[in-house]
């Protein structure tokens, strides 16, 4: 169940959101979403300490799915300051009325007292951290005799979230367990696969999120389809540092989507060690990632098995769990970059050009070896002079410290995030050093057309957009993943929707 937070400022405001949602649900029909019953699938959560105001059996009456009444007081992180008795005796009336559920602090439950026909969540939130002892936090609600236990904490790192999803895995009575904050959005993305009572969303329309990292009603119902996740689902993520610019979960869930394939694809925004993070998740069983900027290098060192050319480029962008439970780790960039170039210039125009390339980071690894593999005079730059140096001694190219002393390249590429989202008017290069004759690459793909390819454009250059490298690695990810042709049409097409949004 997914449960649709509202902290409306008054009466009125509560009724017309309540309105609005109704006609969210009602075009939810089962063919589109299969959405079954939206009101089993769907409730709301009325905040009723945002408001000035509050017409209690008028609110009742509107909702047009099962209402969770929630009276938060300041000491657990809501905005209610007044005293405790007219705010359990508001709850006690919200019950009577025909509230669903009540949700009550743990220090609040007894005073409370009973409300059936309502069920009762008892609720503990710490807007800090993730404590250490989680399961006894849940032992101890649980023997409050509460309907359902809450506990909603903060994840200050992504490895927090599997304390949350172990504790949700493990529960034998109804939980609600998530990390609030951008780091905990995987709890709240796949809190049905391991056993959530419900999971929280915002409605998505400009109104306040009740809770830090709350994803809208919209995205969960479309884009994650989380009202079809169960145990069963099969779940896949990109690993990225940070992940919010990424437009991989658009790609790969409107792939499984037009399959119609019981899977989901998260953001995941690993910080630091990414091994350790692949290595953390393994008893979750995720089923596989895409590996991005920064950790196409470091993640290697999670992996039981890698191909022999992401061994020989020393870094990978696609990790598969295969049946035995073991992980592999591949590189869709390398074949994606030359034909994406190839499309462009035609089969065989690499051989004897000469080449720059902007960055040696993963993405610049993999690129590199495929330059010099097909035939191409390569040289190196980056903003660590050693690293570009190592890479080239590899590949036998020529490392320099500035893009400025290569002056005659034939097929300038770039592959660092310079003038990626939100940076779009930032290039790698200045305008007057490319030339007419001159073939551009730019990896990156956020915007669809980067400063970098404007400037090229102008001097006359054919261009090679990010996009199209983009699509052919993800698509050749897809069918690793899944043994199943993919759906090329509606990949690149939810990419281009998605790129036409951001600008």
């Amino acid at each position: 169940m997914i449960a649709v937070s509202l902290m409306p400022r008054s009466t009125a405001d509560a009724l017309d959101a309540l309105a609005r949602l109704k006609s969210v649900l009602n075009s939810f029909s089962s063919v589109q979403s299969g959405i079954r019953n939206p009101k089993s699938e769907i409730s709301v959560e009325l905040r009723l300490d945002s408001m000035r105001e509050c017409g209690l059996e008028r609110l009742l009456a509107a909702a047009p799915c099962p209402v969770i009444a929630t009276f938060r007081p300041r000491r657990e992180g809501g905005l209610y300051g007044g005293p405790e008795e007219p705010r359990l005796e508001t709850l006690r009336r919200a019950a009577r009325l025909g509230a669903a559920y009540i949700d009550i602090e743990q220090d609040a439950m007894e005073a409370l007292g009973d409300v059936r026909p309502a069920k009762r969540i008892v609720s503990y939130h710490n807007f800090r951290e993730t404590p250490a002892d989680l399961a006894d936090l849940h032992a101890r609600l649980a023997g409050l005799g509460a309907d359902v236990v809450k506990i909603a904490v903060t994840a200050r790192h992504i490895l927090d979230c599997a304390a949350v999803l172990r504790l949700l895995r493990d529960a034998r009575t109804p939980t609600i367990a998530l990390a609030m904050g951008e780091r905990g959005v995987l709890t709240r993305l796949l809190a049905p696969k391991f056993g959530s009572f419900l999971t929280y969303a915002s409605f998505g329309d400009g109104s306040p999120e009740a809770g830090p990292g709350q994803i809208p009603l919209d995205e969960m119902l479309r884009l994650y389809r989380v009202h079809r996740i169960g145990r069963a689902t099969r779940v896949y993520g990109v690993i990225a540092d940070p992940v919010a610019h990424s437009l991989s979960p658009a790609i790969h869930n409107a792939a499984f989507a037009a399959l119609d394939l019981d899977a989901v694809y998260v953001p995941l925004w690993v910080e630091g060690d990414a091994a350790r993070f692949v290595q953390a998740m393994r008893e979750f069983e995720f089923d596989g990632y895409s590996v991005t900027i920064p950790h196409k290098q470091k993640v290697m060192e999670a992996m039981d098995d890698l191909a022999p050319l992401a061994r020989r480029v020393g870094a990978m962008n696609t990790v598969v769990r295969r049946t035995d439970g073991s992980l592999f780790g591949t590189n869709t960039d390398i074949s994606a970059a030359v034909a994406s170039i190839e499309a462009v210039v035609g089969r065989g125009w690499l051989r004897g050009k000469r080449t720059l390339l902007l960055g040696a980071g993963g993405l610049g690894r993999a690129i590199a070896f495929a330059l010099a593999d097909s035939g191409a005079h390569l040289t190196i730059t980056d903003v660590d002079l050693p690293r570009a140096e190592a890479l080239a001694r590899e590949v036998g190219a020529v490392a320099v410290r500035s893009a400025f002393r290569v002056p005659h390249s034939e097929l300038l590429l770039n592959c660092t995030p310079v003038g990626m989202h939100p940076d779009v008017n930032a290039s790698p290069v200045p305008a007057e050093m490319l030339r007419k004759e001159m073939v551009v690459y730019d990896a990156v793909y956020n915007p669809a057309e980067t400063k970098l390819l404007r400037d090229a454009r102008a001097a006359g250059c054919r261009t090679v957009a990010g996009l199209d490298h983009f699509v052919r690695q993800a698509v050749e990810q897809f069918e690793l993943w899944t043994g199943q042709p993919a759906p090329v049409d509606t990949m690149r097409r939810v990419v281009l929707e998605a790129l036409g949004r951001n600008t």
